[in-house]
């Protein structure tokens, strides 16, 4: 399958990300025929070369027949879809993130998912770039898709439920959890459904991942914007397996009147949360107070649930957090045969030379207490493992 990475240097929208995929490749009139067999109409579909700062890309438009009642809660969406000849991937993926969208909007305006009626969700066109889109990763064979941080802009935007502020309540609240910034612009440059396919579609976040670009797309936005040209840009091919990067928060903070118990358990509450890594470090603090610094390591969309874990469990004042890449060496799970039974493993591919067998603590600690034989009988027998052996 196919890597791909999402340039957001002007934001996104559902028509620019469905454009920029177009542009990368995807047949129009393969998408059209997906798209005729959703039971909808009073619409046309129709795809520009234009130009923004004289770089050409493609514009995605949808024009709606004049008149139309675009209300349309979750239960008819779902009807929808499931009419269409697509594949249950597909269904299933379009169908996560109108949830998440219902979900959102919901807390929004104090109503349960499944009674939420909207314009915006439910219009025709937002259908169409949700289900465009995801059909056209899947058709385009994109199993990875990294996104860079997404720029915010300001201001007010005119909605079916009146003037309301930038960025949306909908759009920002599906960016919990996915790095932000403010780009400087009063405009939307984020818009709810963008959002949502972002938070429903992307592997992780942050810069570029190593790989070999074979194709590149610009799905063209609708305005002329003052400091950037509103373009979508997206690099496609393969990611270099060796060298999997992926993007973590690093959430610190410095305590100093905390007791040993309440770290033990506070780092069982995190791993339990989700977190990656938890470590403890002596420092020095103001005054010549003795102290320990937090360190958690997590996926992105769980940053406020780790926060509020060590704000309850350490009584800090505050977090220091910030996004970060890694490098992680691919690496796969499987058991062998050994003196005591099977013994799950952890193969891990290294980037030269043979792989290697890691012990996995828990299932050596079980064996060592079961058999009455010493924990590094166990993790010695593992590492003497032959890679080649049958896994």
């Amino acid at each position: 399958m196919k890597t791909a990475y999402l340039d957001c240097f002007s934001g996104v929208s559902g028509d620019m990300f469905l454009g920029s995929l177009l542009d990368a490749g995807l047949p129009f009139h393969e998408l059209r025929e997906c798209l005729l067999t959703l039971p909808i109409n009073g619409y046309e579909i129709e795809i520009k070369r234009e130009a923004r700062n004289q770089i050409f890309g493609t514009r995605f438009l949808v024009s709606l027949d004049e008149g139309r009642d675009n209300h349309r809660g979750l239960k008819e969406i779902r009807e929808v879809i499931a009419q269409g000849d697509l594949s249950e991937t597909v269904k299933e993926q379009s169908m996560q993130i109108f949830e998440s969208l219902a979900k959102v909007e919901g807390e929004i305006h104090n109503l349960p998912p499944e009674e939420v009626h909207f314009h915006e969700v439910g219009a025709i066109d937002s259908i169409i770039d949700i289900v465009g889109t995801v059909y056209a990763l899947d058709r385009l064979d994109i199993g990875s898709l990294y996104v860079s941080a997404l720029p915010l802009g300001s201001g007010f935007v005119m909605t079916a439920h009146g003037k309301i502020p930038v960025p949306a309540p909908a759009t920002i609240a599906m960016l919990k959890g996915i790095p932000v910034f403010e780009a400087g612009i009063s405009h939307e440059m984020v818009t709810p459904t963008g959002a949502a396919l972002i938070k429903g579609l992307s592997t992780s976040f942050g810069s570029i991942p190593p790989m070999v670009i074979r194709e590149i797309g610009y799905g063209v936005g609708t305005r002329d914007l003052p400091d950037r040209p509103n373009l979508l840009r997206i690099f496609i091919g393969e990611e270099q397996p060796e060298k999997t990067v992926d993007t973590v928060v690093v959430l610190e903070t410095n305590v100093d009147d905390i007791s040993p118990e309440w770290l033990g358990y506070l780092m069982d509450r995190l791993f339990d949360a989700g977190a990656l890594d938890v470590v403890f470090f002596p420092v020095q603090m103001k005054k010549n107070r003795p102290g320990v610094q937090i360190q958690v390591i997590g996926r992105p969309d769980k940053k406020e649930l780790l926060m509020e874990i060590m704000v309850r469990e350490s009584a800090t004042l505050g977090i220091r957090f910030r996004y970060s890449q890694r490098r992680v060496l691919p690496r796969s799970f499987s058991e062998v045969d050994s003196p005591w039974g099977k013994v799950k493993v952890k193969k891990v591919m290294l980037e030269k030379g043979p792989s290697i067998l890691v012990p996995e603590y828990d299932v050596c600690k079980e064996i060592a207490a079961k058999n009455n034989i010493p924990l590094r009988e166990v993790y010695l027998w593992v590492t003497s493992l032959e890679v080649s052996q049958p896994a």
